[in-house]
């Protein structure tokens, strides 16, 4: 097999675990984490209007629009509510 063909069959192999990745939020059980009703109010008394809220690993996780408008997914520590990792589009 060519070395171009291996180096693009890899890149295509290890593309999805890459872009399936989620930050590490809490090492904490799920039984000591803030409640998802309180949790969404306080994501929507920081401005967020959120379309879908989910858990994802050790996150609670967000997607919708942040307080100026702009497309939001957002990772939340659900023990703090403390944000994670946020991407902004625009």
């Amino acid at each position: 097999m060519k070395l171009q063909t291996v180096a693009a069959l890899s890149i295509l192999l290890l593309s999805p675990a890459v872009a399936l990745a989620s930050p590490a939020c809490t090492k904490e059980p799920k039984a000591k984490w803030m409640s998802e009703t309180a949790m969404q109010k306080k994501i929507a008394d920081l401005g967020y209007k959120v379309k879908t809220f989910e858990t994802t690993g050790s996150c609670y996780e967000i997607y919708g629009w942040n307080k100026n408008g702009k497309k939001a997914e957002v990772y939340f520590n659900p023990m703090t509510g403390d944000i994670v990792k946020s991407e902004i589009d625009g």
